[in-house]
């Protein structure tokens, strides 16, 4: 670990509770005081620089310093620093930032919700998902289906639709009413001798079956991502979504896209409902939304659904949902230089020029003994490591070697993502990243290859079992 552990910044961070991190662990090897960032690089407090190869989390896509932003923040707080948009009150911001969402949108989109994290926009359709169907008389039509692995958040009704049981021991979740079904993992999950199709086949077949199951009338939506982030950069099975799409319109079942992290050209399109025609009936957004310079996120709706909601709330009086900062007007300002940014300097364009050196470099290293199985699209990719490349074994998980293998990286200066799924290291750098960027990568991720493939000889963790 770069970072003084006596520093002031680290002694400060003792007051912190960490998410996503073992306390205790935490206590005895205190984080990397990260205290400034250039271009695609973050750097400590001890002067050292890394690349962001994870953009923070699956974000910062104009990487850490952009002044375009920066400026943009500053003249919104010198014009009007807060302002809330709820009853009858709302800024010029935001109503210009949901007109650039529509107008980008992979589908017909009627009418766009501002929340402050990827969570908040989960559980806002969540909750519009209930009062819609309360309001067409159909109070048994509430169950939502997301998928094992998938990951929505942390809050209770978004770490209910995710699917990762480390996000679900100690917390009493999934609440009821949330179900999950197949990881559409294709190099894990298929059986032997079974095309992509015919697992997308499968998969479909198998949601079916929940679905009757639970009974058509039960069903409300089916939420997935384009490409699971959390889950491991999973890319769907060829002709998954398709599939999907006829069993949901066959059960009036709502599709929702969680765009969190696949929106604003992470995959080489603007949203990755672009990249697997995906037609939405609701989607959320965030992360990517300004660059993750300011909180904001964001829930698009069709007219089909605004209308019943408009309807209900004339009906009950009151639309009972907003937070106090739901479109803060300095957020919403930055994300719409992010989003103008994206159009000046064709970022989408650039994501597609620059992701073969990315998708290319990563899968040179099939040959390595540690690397079974490498995906991605764009710019999010993923290594998975295996204890035996021909039968597919994995390590096991106590010996913890994607851990190794991420600190070892961040000693060779490259920062990536350690998922919650096997032994899998993620890749999503900052989309403005460059090739020469990506090679540099590459050599650093080499090295920690190397070092982590010596560690495993040296303790004969291949076939050791755990103590």
């Amino acid at each position: 670990m770069s970072g003084t552990a006596n520093s002031a910044g680290a002694r400060a961070v003792e007051n912190i509770l960490h998410g996503y991190s073992n306390l205790a662990a935490l206590e005895k090897t205190p984080p990397m005081v990260v205290s400034g960032g250039r271009g695609v690089h973050i750097i400590d407090e001890d002067g050292k620089e890394y690349i962001e190869g994870a953009a923070g989390m699956w974000c910062a896509s104009f990487g850490f310093n952009e002044s375009e932003l920066i400026d943009a923040a500053i003249e919104q707080f010198k014009k009007l620093p807060y302002y809330h948009s709820l009853v009858d009150k709302t800024t010029e911001p935001m109503g210009e930032l949901a007109e650039r969402l529509k107008a980008i949108a992979p589908v017909p989109m009627s009418k766009v919700f501002f929340a402050n994290s990827g969570s908040e926009a989960n559980d806002t359709a969540v909750k519009m998902i209930y009062y819609y169907n309360n309001a067409l008389g159909r109070p048994e039509k509430k169950k939502i289906i997301a998928r094992k692995y998938g990951f929505h958040g942390a809050s209770l009704a978004a770490a209910s639709l995710t699917g990762i049981p480390a996000m679900h021991a100690g917390f009493d979740v999934p609440l009821p009413n949330f179900l999950h079904t197949d990881f559409p993992h294709y190099y894990r999950c298929a059986e032997d001798g079974e095309s992509e199709e015919e697992f997308a086949t499968r998969l479909a077949e198998s949601l079916e079956a929940m679905i009757l199951e639970e009974g058509p009338d039960t069903v409300a939506a089916f939420v997935a991502e384009p490409v699971m982030g959390g889950g491991g950069c999973i890319v769907p099975p060829k002709t998954y979504f398709e599939k999907i799409h006829a069993v949901l319109n066959k059960y009036d079942v709502l599709m929702m896209a969680d765009e969190v992290i696949t929106g604003f050209g992470r995959t080489g399109n603007m949203f990755g409902s672009d990249t697997y025609n995906i037609k939405p009936d609701i989607m959320t957004l965030a992360k990517a939304l300004s660059g993750a310079y300011l909180p904001i996120s964001a829930v698009m709706v069709t007219e089909d659904i605004y209308r019943v909601l408009r309807d209900e709330s004339n009906k009950i009086g009151f639309f009972g949902h907003a937070f106090t900062t739901t479109g803060h007007p300095v957020a919403v300002a930055v994300a719409n230089r992010a989003q103008q940014l994206m159009q000046e300097r064709d970022i989408v364009g650039h994501v597609r020029r620059v992701s073969p050196a990315l998708q290319d470099g990563l899968r040179a290293f099939y040959d390595h003994p540690l690397v079974g199985n490498v995906r991605g699209v764009g710019l999010m990719a993923a290594l998975e490591l295996v204890a035996d490349k021909e039968s597919k074994r994995s390590f096991d998980p106590s010996f913890k070697v994607k851990d190794y293998l991420r600190a070892r990286a961040q000693e060779h200066g490259l920062i990536v993502r350690a998922v919650l799924s096997g032994d899998t290291i993620a890749f999503a750098p900052p989309l403005i990243i460059t090739q020469e960027e990506i090679g540099e990568m590459m050599t650093r991720l080499s090295r920690a290859l190397n070092d982590t493939t010596k560690w495993i000889e040296e303790n004969g963790l291949r076939d050791k079992k755990p103590a």
